[in-house]
């Protein structure tokens, strides 16, 4: 069991994904990892590096610092999203 990663708004729009199943590799246990991790697949994906994204693990807000572990849903959105 990976962790479900939701994208928002402009950055769903940038990357052209909505949502994806993903296996956290070792060592990749914060949300912050976690996006460096993503970013690194380099183009649109370096978007998730902007200190500006957002997060919430799980539905609550969440720093850079809050962990993520396997079954976790991480949301990653624009600071301002429309409705």
């Amino acid at each position: 069991m990976g962790v479900r990663i939701l994208y928002f708004a402009a950055l769903r729009e940038a990357l052209g994904v909505s949502a994806e199943e993903f296996d956290l590799p070792p060592g990749v246990a914060s949300v912050a990892a976690l996006r460096d991790c993503l970013a690194a697949r380099g183009g649109s994906w370096q978007r998730l590096a902007a200190g500006s994204v957002k997060a919430a693990v799980n539905q609550h807000m969440a720093g850079g610092d809050a962990p993520v572990g396997q079954g976790d849903e991480v949301a990653f959105f624009p600071p301002v999203t429309g409705g």
